[in-house]
């Protein structure tokens, strides 16, 4: 029989009630890291949908390069000011992945200082940018998604916009080779034109113990609606994967890390420049 009016928003309304109740009694799980999937499903992902599918219009493709199962460094570049970059690949990766895969982030550490943010990034299976948690979450077989620019790369000026910045040391290519684990290039483009940051104020940054204080065309002039990302279309491509089964035994290397580390970073380089070509307008339909 066909649904009446109202079945489906009882349905939602009871499917609602049912959540609440099991939250209220804890009755869900979560990993050794914090890791909250139904509460990543049922809040987290729907609101992330909205900014990533109507919002920025978001385009994914290669996903066909994200194994099914087992594990994965999912390598990206960082921008935008905010590093919406992280959570609208993790959410659109979910999204667009035949085994819907969720996405573990690795995150500064002062990520993890911040009151609230650091209980969101854990909810969501965020967990330290470190060598350790790494390499037991791809022991695990789970997907790993790591921004080797870091603060660089969301803090650069948008005059750099789309220039790689430094990888670090290359220590998540020792993460992937100590597991033999594929490396899989991912290039964002979309996040360097959500806030344009015009200038840097080190001063202000410095009193606030800040990576960078920002300023941006509509930050700080319109105060909390400066937070509002400008609606620039976006473009994920997953990269082939680079296989690092063969080279287990060269994970302390500076040699093989440095050279592994610098094809993951020109692939990205790469194919930002063909994104860019492929999306000349950055507020286009």
């Amino acid at each position: 029989m066909a649904d009446r009016p109202g079945d489906q928003w009882d349905r939602r309304v009871a499917n609602g009630l049912a959540f609440l109740r099991r939250r209220l009694a804890g009755d869900y799980e979560v990993d050794e890291f914090g890791f909250d999937p139904e509460l990543t499903d049922a809040v987290f992902h729907p609101l992330l949908r909205l900014l990533y599918r109507d919002w920025f219009r978001t385009e994914v493709s290669g996903v066909e390069h994200v194994p099914v199962d087992g594990p994965a460094l999912v390598v990206g570049n960082h921008s935008g000011t905010v590093a919406l970059d992280a959570l609208i690949l993790s959410a659109a990766l979910h999204d667009k992945h035949p085994a819907r895969r969720y996405l573990r982030l690795l995150g500064a550490d002062l990520v993890f200082r911040m009151p609230v943010v650091s209980e969101i990034a854990r909810k969501t299976g965020g967990t330290v940018a470190c060598n350790p948690d790494a390499e037991r979450l791809l022991g695990g077989g789970d997907l790993v998604g790591v921004f080797p620019e870091g603060f660089k790369g969301i803090g650069k000026l948008y005059a750099d916009r789309y220039k790689l910045q430094r990888f670090g040391r290359g220590g998540f290519v020792s993460a992937a080779l100590r597991t033999g684990t594929p490396i899989v290039p991912v290039a964002i483009v979309g996040g360097e034109e959500i806030y344009p940051m015009l200038a840097d104020i080190k001063p202000l940054a410095r009193l606030l113990k800040l990576p960078y204080f920002p300023v941006t065309p509509t930050f700080p002039w319109l105060g909390p609606l400066g937070m509002v990302p400008l609606p620039s279309k976006w473009l994920i491509e997953f990269c082939p994967p680079i296989p690092t089964a063969h080279l287990t035994d060269s994970a302390d290397d500076p040699l093989v890390v440095f050279n592994l580390a610098d094809q993951v970073r020109e692939t990205i380089q790469q194919t930002l420049h063909t994104l860019l070509e492929r999306r000349p307008d950055p507020f286009g339909p």
